[in-house]
């Protein structure tokens, strides 16, 4: 029962195929015909038909033409003139350097007078009084032996004007009295002071010589 449905089912497939390709078979010369039918008719149509052409279109006017304002030329400046620089002038070469001028002396402004100088040397002050007291104290050792010369002495007077320093220079062949002699110079001398450019006072070096003489 089965298998004669199968049959029936597969003849009933084909039966439906068939069927619809013979209607699409005559679809399709339906169509086909009836569009040459068309056509045909369409072709005699256009052959019978007197086909006018339009008129051609009017020509437009050309517009006015644009008004150019007249302008002049733009002015046309001459070109510069070249300068043509003349040849320059030919150089002359020294064969030998000439020696460099002598330099020039400057003398400079002599300088301002100094002012003048006040340095001095020391000077004995009163000396006749203090001499006659040294030769007035005569040693008495020297009285005994009857002793007299002359001492000669170098002194340092120093800024005050008094003896500092006495040395026996020339004896006067007694000890006795060269030792008074300068003992009583740094006891009773007195000098002006020795002054230097500026007239300060300084110590200064100077020779003095006392004389001895018995008295009669």
């Amino acid at each position: 029962m089965a298998y004669a449905d199968e049959g029936m089912s597969t003849n009933r497939i084909i039966g439906l195929v068939v069927a619809a390709i013979i209607h699409v078979a005559l679809g399709y010369a339906l169509v086909t015909g009836l569009a040459y039918e068309a056509v045909k008719k369409a072709v005699e149509r256009v052959t019978t038909v007197d086909i006018e052409e339009p008129p051609p279109p009017e020509e437009e006017p050309p517009p006015p033409p644009e008004e150019v304002p007249d302008t002049p030329p733009p002015p046309v400046a001459p070109p510069p003139p070249i300068n043509i620089a003349p040849a320059p002038p030919q150089i002359q070469t020294q064969p030998t350097i000439p020696p460099p001028a002598p330099p020039v002396l400057v003398v400079p402004p002599p300088a301002p007078p100094a002012p003048p100088s006040q340095a001095r040397s020391a000077s004995p002050r009163n000396q006749g009084r203090w001499a006659g007291r040294i030769q007035g104290d005569y040693p008495s050792r020297a009285l005994r032996a009857e002793e007299q010369g002359v001492v000669r002495m170098t002194i340092t007077v120093g800024a005050d004007g008094r003896v500092q320093n006495c040395a026996v220079t020339g004896s006067s062949g007694s000890s006795t009295l060269d030792d008074a002699a300068c003992r009583g110079m740094q006891r009773y001398a007195r000098y002006n002071p020795a002054l230097n450019a500026a007239g300060n006072p300084v110590s200064d070096t100077l020779s003095q010589s006392i004389r001895y003489v018995l008295p009669d």
